[in-house]
């Protein structure tokens, strides 16, 4: 299934526990041997596949359990700032001058 934003959130959900589940086949690892692994409940695991709500921390443990962590990087990269970007914000904020009081065309 293709995610876009447009996909409801409940769609997604339950994406993610299909495709959790696909991996965890590929790997060998039934219900309670990846829930063992990755220190969860098989109930929770369930949940996770069958698309419930889930905690961040149980995905985490879940994707180390199946030695997926570097899908985090593509899933959401790390942003580095452009030079110039970092140059501006390392720099002190310009200052102005105090008004002298002068206006233009007052010059005689």
């Amino acid at each position: 299934m293709k995610i876009d934003n447009l996909t409801p959130d409940a769609a997604i959900l339950q994406e993610f526990g299909n495709r959790l589940a696909r991996h965890r086949k590929q790997r060998g690892f039934s219900q309670t041997s990846l829930a063992e692994e990755a220190g969860l409940g098989v109930a929770t695991l369930r949940r996770i596949e069958a698309g419930e709500g889930s905690q961040m921390e149980s995905w985490i443990k879940l994707l180390k359990a199946l030695r997926m962590t570097s899908s985090i990087d593509q899933f959401l990269p790390e942003t580095v700032a452009s030079p110039m970007v970092q140059a501006r914000a390392e720099s002190s904020p310009r200052k102005r001058r105090a008004a002298s009081g002068k206006r233009w065309g007052d010059e005689v």
